[in-house]
Order: C-alpha cells, then structure tokens, then sequence
C-alpha cells in the first residue's frame, strides 16, 4: 500500500507535526507499505517532499529555501509567510528546489491511503478530513464531524456540561470584551465564580499553546495572560526603551516565534498620547518579517507610548477555566478489533510547574511521565472507563489521547481531548501501546487497519476498502511467518551523565532505523551503573520507550528488585490480545541484566549511542574488543583523546591547528585562594569568555561568562558538592528548568572566538564517514558543513535536539557567490580531514568550528570540539549533511557499522598472522 504522510501544516504545532511525520516515514513497515511524504506549507500547499528533506530538524532548515530569503542584516529564522505576498509562479519556484506541489486531485493516484500526522487547525479540525473523504481517499483518525469538535474546547465543554459529566467550571470572553476584561472589576468578577488561579486558555489550539495560569488577582498579569490566550502583544515605551540592542533582537525573536510568542503576520499599531484613540495613521495592515517589525519600533519609539501587535492567525475567544488540583494524566484510547474504544494504560505527568507547556512536552527529562499512573488498581480502571466513554460520546474514531486529572477525593476530569496525537519516537502514543508489547512500527500497521475499518463503516467505497483491509491482513499474516536471518546490533544507550536523556534518544532513533529494515535486528541494551561497574539491560520495548533515561533506570531497578507486572498492566495485556497476538506476535518481556560476555554470545555487533562519559571515552570500547565485538566510531586511543577538550586542544595547536587560547580551571586552585584564582582567570582571560566542562556535551553547562559574578557562580556550581543546584547561582547563570549541571574537579576555560574585523565570520558543525579502500587505507570523507545559528549566547540543547528549535542550514553560507561559497567549503572541509587525521578518528565524528572569511579571501578554520559519537537523534544536523552526498540516514548506520565490522575483522586477521 501507498501511504501519503500529510505533515507540516499552517497551525503553530507545524514543527512537532513535521517531526511526528518524520517519525511515521521511519517507522513504517517496509515490507507492507510504501512512503510518500507529503509536506504541507504554511500556506497550504502540498508538496510531494524530497527524502532528503525529511531529515532536517526543522521545517526552517529547507523551506523557505535560501535562495528564497530576503537580504538582511541579521540571520533570522522565518518561515515562508515571512517572505509576504508571492505569486502562484514564485511558490513553485520555492517548491520547486523542495519537492513539486501537488494539486488535490492528484492525491488520489499517489496514494491508497492518507496518514495525518499534521496538528491544529487545518489538521485536527475536520478540513484536511473533508478534503480527503472529496477525493475518496481513507485516512488515519476521526471523521469530519468528531475532529472539528475534538479541536473546540468551548464545544467540548458545552456538551460535558450538558451530559452533566464532570469538567471545570468556566467563562468564554470574547475578543472584544476579553481585552477590557483586565478591569479590577471584571477580574473580581471571575474569581468569584471561578476561584484562584485561573486558568486561561487559547481554545483551539494544542501543545499547551496560548495558556496561562493566573495565581494572583493581578490585573497586570490578567492583561498579559488574555493576550496571550488571543495571540497578542503589548510593549511599551518605558518597556523598549529599557532593552539594548542585543535584548531587542531577543524579544523580536520571542514574540514572532510561532509557539513562545504570536507569529507572523502581524498588524502592529502604534497609540501616541494626545490622540485619545488609536490613531490609523500608525497603523501597519500587515508586518510579515521580523526585521520590518524590529524597524517599525525603533522607529515609533520613543515618541510612542505603546505598540500593540496582533496575530492575523490569532484567537478571537479566550476561555477561562477553574484551576483543577490534582495529579494530571494522558490516555490514548483506540479501537480494538471490535470497533469498541479500548483504554491503554494512563500515564501520570510528573513535572516542577503547574503547567505542563511546549517545552516540558518536547524535550526529554524536563517532566517525568509514569505508566501507568500510581494509584490504586481500581483508581486507574475507572479513569480508562470514563476516557473509554468520553471517546464513545464524542464519537471518535481509531484512536485519541485524553487528558485529565484525578483529584485527591478521586473526582476525575477529563479534558482537551486530541483526534492527532504527538508523534514523536517516546510520545503518549508510542509509549502507552509498547506497554501491550507493540512497537512503533506493529502499532502504526494497526493504526492504518483500524482506519480502513473506520472509513469503510462510515461509507466510505466499501467495496474497495473490503478489498484493501483482506490484502494487508494476507500481507500481515504473510510477514509474520517469514524466518528471516538478520544481524543482531546491540544499541547501547542511556548512561549516568547529564548527557543521558539524549543518548536514549539517539539510541531509540537507531533502533527505530535498523528494526524497519531487512538486514539488522536491533537489541536495545541500557547502560548505567558507574565509572567503576557498567550495568547492562537488554530492554522489551514498552521500557525502551519511557520518557527518558531516569525512567528507564528506575523501571528496570524496580523489577530488579523483585517486583512485579503492574495488574493493570496485565488486565489490559489481555483486553489487547487479540491485537497484540495478530501485529506483535511474541509476549512483551521483562528487562534483563547481562555481562559484557553474554553480550558477545547474544549479537554480532554493537552501536553505541552513549555521549561523553562512558561512551566517548574509549572505556567501553575498551570492554568490547576484550570479546571481539565490532563496534561504531573511534578506537579507544583516540576516543580517550577526543573526550577530553583540553587534550584535544593542546595536540590540535602542536599539530599547527587554530584552537581557542585555553587553560583547565582546578579545584584545589580554588580552595586555596578564591580571590587569586579568579583574579589569574580575568588577567589570562578578558570578559568575556567561555567556561565549560572539558568532558561532556551536549551544551552541557557551557556559559558565556561577562562579569565576576557569573564566574564566581559558575565556580560554585561546577565545583559544589551536594547535587541540588544554588538558585542564587542557577538565577545568576540563566539556568532554564531542569537545566543540569555537572559536577567536576576542573573546568575549562576560553577565549571567546569572534568576528575579529573578518568580512564573514559563522559558527559551524561538521560531519565525517570513514571507509576502508582496496589496498587497506583509512580515507575520510567530510561532509558539507551545517551552519549553526544560535538565537542566545551559545547554541542550547533545544536548538541542538529539540523538534523544530534552533536552525541549521545546510551546506553554510560561506559566500553568496556559489564558486567562492565552494571553494571556502573545500578550505574547510580540508581542515575537519586534518583534525580527523591528527586524532586518529574512524567510524565517523562531528567536529564544531568557527570559521573566518577575510577580505582577502583567506580562510580561518578555529576548532572548538570533537564527538567522536555525535548525537544521532532524529533532527541531528549529521543526517542533513549525509543526504547530501546521497546517503539515506540508514545507509549511514549501515556504512559505520560495516566499518566497525572491517576493522574488527583486520585486528583479528593480524593477531593470526603474528
């Protein structure tokens, strides 16, 4: 079968929906269906995507492309309405160096089915829906009807109310009431009915987008919190004039951006005192760049009193709810073989807020997800009968996700229901159907049945559709009793650095790549334990995909200690068999501790997806070769070099490489007299400069030091020795929730690189592959590098791992002219192969570097880092780079674990031939 994979979207979820669609692209079934992605712009239009476009972290990182982007004085990150009004003729050529549009009634010849992975309006509303039932063409999820009513809170509300099921009391302020509503009066009025906090909400929209939570009778905060809900913007003249010039391109940024702030377009208006109203001569229609909106203000303040922005795509409703007090959960419902809704098991949202936003959902080990939710057996029956009867009274279809809360008295309240849920690889959706023992992939085949089913019962071509649905059972059945003979990959993940929530996701994307295909059969294996003792797990998948390393560590603790399967676990195990039996068949087991040498008897080979200490530092590499396992990337030699940024350093400057001046800042310096320490710190070093960890990753407590005070909190930090963080120092470092930081003997101190008078000076990461030639050879390959553009001071984990933060752009912009932009890539692809050579690097590495272009044309390549296993996630701008020298991401595991394989095979056949 065909499958259209509909992701991307206008609504402000695109992100999470471009990166779900990516994540459904990956995991489908190779044997039983073929992929068409079909990315949907903001504008709405369909195109049938380039592959090698689905592997970019964010939907900025291709489209718009470059050459589509307007001249600007600063690097802003836009998507396509930014670039204003276009022309049928000048869409295509964008879409063109993408992919080609398609026109809705060329759907149907590309397809046999549509699954939607798009999110908000124009995803979860019914639209996308209707287009498709036009067209005769089945989809995955609800119908019309149930969608358009699963995206409308305020709907939703009404008809719980009205079937007098239990929900939070609330209020529906329209927009042009709701902006007068901050009036003491008025807010007194709806703490009266509805009590403090309140909880305001943006009504059509997901991802905790456009929510505030009210604590106080403020009305200040109340304004803001109405605004926020409408998708609007006051800043006033006191309130710009206070920023600099760095924190004005900060706050354009935030409040253009499509999930912290209102978007693009924007009306912007300027109120000026002594006009009584708003006066329309300072009114723009429509700011479609950030750039225009920074020069509109700069150019109406200071004379201005206030400048009020306006998203075009904004709400005009804002609901307002009674706070619920209780512990908050997620359950997917799905249809089970009957048609009848079956409850998989809730998970409990254990996070540091009230509010569990965008950012808490996203990025893994910021908020803790407990499956199921601890409470008592009866508890969590009754919260899967009530979301199974809220699934049955909206009429939804397929499946759902339904949130909720249950109070200390045991009142549940279920709310803001999801016909589309999150598709991320460790999401609600995956994760609750791996605890009945389906994979990824074994659940999206059923998602794509129970769809067939669905369309055909609502009367949609029923004849076609029997036919469909006997042909992918034959093709299920058939691929369930082929014996095939696969080489079995251990993938090590997890660890006990600040590293390990991304090395869980490295690891489950490669697992994720290598269990679609047909040659490689992955065993996830999780690593913890200590420097001294290294524990393995050989892990089923319903622990594989908890939220994060923490949870996966705890999860296999606990059954190592004696005890056993949930009963709500097993309860629902046996509502599911006749699913499970049919798509997973084999039991889901439990975790499982094993040696290093029942590991060897086990696979062939290894894939670690470990990230600096262990991993990166040749110890368990060190390990494996003691049993002859093949394994990824460098040598032990090498990888204990390269884990280390100052011994890297020191040989890259003997060896005649630019580096950063630098020096190891020691503890017992520090004991022994602060104020010299700090003092021989500023003396070698001008503010400001950069202070890190010499041996983690992943931005790991990498700071941009300016002042005295920074240093000193840093210095308190890194060398505390209680594990809970300062909040003095925290708030002093603009440390983010949850943010870790380390604790070492020594940190490692820099000079800032920057521009230094160069005509072009940009921040890069560079990828490289290593292959074996005829004659026995080491050759390097290097990739076109990713220019990395950071919005703060350093790049942050979001931009590096989060879906759809931060840009890459890919290859850099060396130069607007191609042949110069060409041949300073060669300048500097030549420097990476140097570094490669000098430390010995093989497999395949990731090297950051600033680059320098002078006036002249001369070009200064400056080191800053090397990962010998760089991160593997899903977005990693690795996989854009291997794209575009042709290799899928999978054919890039699969040449760096051949490699592993050779050299293996040369170190024995040179033992025997001594």
């Amino acid at each position: 079968m065909k499958i259209g994979i509909f992701f991307g979207g206008p609504s402000r979820e695109r992100e999470i929906s471009f990166a779900g669609g990516r994540t459904v692209y990956d995991n489908l079934d190779k044997s039983l269906f073929e992929a068409v992605p079909v990315f949907v712009d903001s504008r709405g239009n369909f195109i049938l995507l380039n592959w090698e476009y689905i592997y970019k972290g964010t939907i900025r990182d291709f489209y718009p492309p470059v050459s589509a982007l307007p001249r600007t004085e600063l690097p802003w990150q836009v998507y396509i309405e930014s670039l204003g009004e276009l022309s049928q003729e000048e869409q295509d050529r964008i879409i063109s160096e993408v992919g080609r549009r398609i026109q809705p009634q060329e759907l149907r010849p590309l397809m046999d089915f549509a699954f939607l992975a798009l999110h908000g309006p124009a995803g979860e509303d019914g639209a996308i829906q209707g287009l498709l039932e036009w067209y005769g063409i089945p989809y995955s999820g609800s119908g019309i009807l149930p969608s358009a009513f699963g995206i409308d809170k305020i709907a939703q509300k009404k008809l719980l109310k009205a079937l007098n099921l239990p929900t939070p009391k609330f209020r529906v302020l329209e927009e042009s009431w709701a902006l007068n509503a901050a009036h003491p009066k008025y807010l007194r009025g709806l703490v009266e009915d509805l009590g403090l906090p309140l909880v305001i909400k943006a009504p059509r929209q997901g991802s905790s987008l456009g929510i505030s939570i009210l604590k106080e009778e403020d009305s200040m905060a109340f304004t803001k919190a109405i605004e926020r809900a409408l998708f609007q913007h006051t800043i006033t003249r006191e309130e710009w004039a206070a920023l600099d010039e760095t924190a004005r391109l900060a706050w354009v940024r935030r409040v253009t951006d499509i999930r912290e702030g209102i978007g693009l377009p924007i009306t912007a208006l300027a109120a000026y005192a002594g006009f009584g109203a708003i006066s329309s001569d300072y009114v723009i229609p429509v700011v479609d760049h950030p750039e225009a909106l920074l020069n509109f203000l700069d150019q109406h303040f200071p004379k201005a009193d206030e400048v009020r922005l306006r998203s075009t795509t904004g709400e005009t409703q804002v609901l307002v709810e009674q706070f619920i007090a209780g512990r908050e959960f997620s359950c997917i419902v799905v249809e089970n073989e009957r048609g009848e809704p079956l409850a998989l098991p809730p998970t409990e949202i254990v996070k540091g807020d009230e509010m569990f936003d965008y950012r808490s959902k996203y990025l893994p080990g910021l908020a803790r997800k407990v499956t199921p939710i601890d409470l008592p057996e009866a508890d969590i029956q009754r919260i899967r009968q009530q979301a199974q009867t809220m699934f049955s009274t909206f009429g939804f279809q397929v499946y759902a996700r339904l949130d909720g809360f249950i109070q200390a008295d045991g009142t549940i309240f279920l709310n803001d229901p999801n016909t589309t849920s999150g598709m991320l690889p460790a999401s609600f959706f995956f994760h609750q159907a791996a605890e009945i023992g389906l994979n990824p992939s074994q659940f999206l085949t059923y998602i794509i049945r129970t769809s067939l089913v669905a369309r055909r019962r609502s009367g949609m071509a029923p004849t076609k559709l029997e036919e469909q649905i006997r042909q992918l059972d034959a093709a299920v059945a058939a691929r369930a009793a082929e014996e095939r003979t696969r080489t079995k990959v251990a993938v090590i993940m997890g660890g006990y650095s600040s590293e390990r929530h991304i090395s869980v996701e490295s690891g489950r994307n490669i697992y994720e790549k290598l269990s679609s295909s047909v040659k490689y059969e992955p065993v996830p294996v999780f690593l913890t334990g200590s420097s001294q003792e290294f524990r393995l797990y050989v892990l089923p998948i319903n622990v594989m995909l908890k939220d994060n390393a923490d949870d996966i560590r705890e999860k296999v603790e606990h059954l190592e200690a004696g005890h056993g399967l949930h009963p709500i676990l097993e309860r629902i195990r046996r509502e599911a068999q006749a699913i499970t039996s049919t798509y997973a068949g084999q039991p889901t087991a439990q975790p499982r501790r094993v040696s290093f040498e029942e590991l060897a008897q086990m696979v062939d080979e290894v894939f670690i997806a470990l990230h600096g200490r262990p991993g990166e530092d040749g110890a368990l590499q060190r390990e494996l070769e003691k049993f002859g396992l093949p394994y990824n990337g460098s040598g032990v030699e090498s990888s204990s070099i390269t884990i280390n940024k100052f011994e890297t350093n020191r040989r890259l400057r003997e060896a005649g490489m630019r580096v950063a001046e630098h020096r190891m800042a020691n503890r017992l310096e520090w004991d022994a007299d602060p104020e010299g320490f700090y003092r021989s710190l500023e003396t070698q070093f001008p503010y400001p400069f950069i202070a890190k960890p010499a041996d983690d990753g992943c931005s790991s407590a990498v700071k941009k030091i300016k002042n005295r005070q920074e240093l000193e909190a840093f210095t308190r930090l890194i060398f505390r020795q209680e594990e809970p963080l300062s909040e003095a120092e925290a708030t002093t470092l603009s440390l983010g929730f949850k943010e870790e930081f380390p604790q070492k003997d020594a940190f490692l101190v820099e000079t800032l690189i920057d521009r230094d008078g160069a005509a072009h000076f940009l921040e890069i990461t560079g990828g490289l592959l290593t292959h074996w030639t005829d004659g026995g050879e080491l050759q390097i390959e290097v990739f076109e590098a990713s220019e990395a553009l950071a919005t703060g001071e350093v790049l942050s984990l979001e931009e590096k791992f989060l879906a759809g933060e931060g840009q890459n752009i890919t290859p850099a912009r060396y130069a607007p002219d191609l042949t110069e932009r060409q041949r300073i890539s060669e300048e500097v692809k030549k420097e990476l192969r140097r570094v490669a050579e000098i430390l010995n690097i093989q497999g395949y590495a990731r090297i950051d570097a600033f680059v320098r272009v002078r006036q002249n044309g001369a070009v200064e390549v400056i080191i800053i880092e090397v990962n010998s296993l760089p991160g593997m996630t899903p977005a990693t701008c690795i996989f854009h780079q291997t794209a575009l020298a042709g290799y899928t991401p999978y054919d890039f595991i699969d040449q760096i674990l051949e490699f592993g394989k050779q050299r293996t095979a040369s170190a024995v056949a040179q033992i025997e031939n001594r």
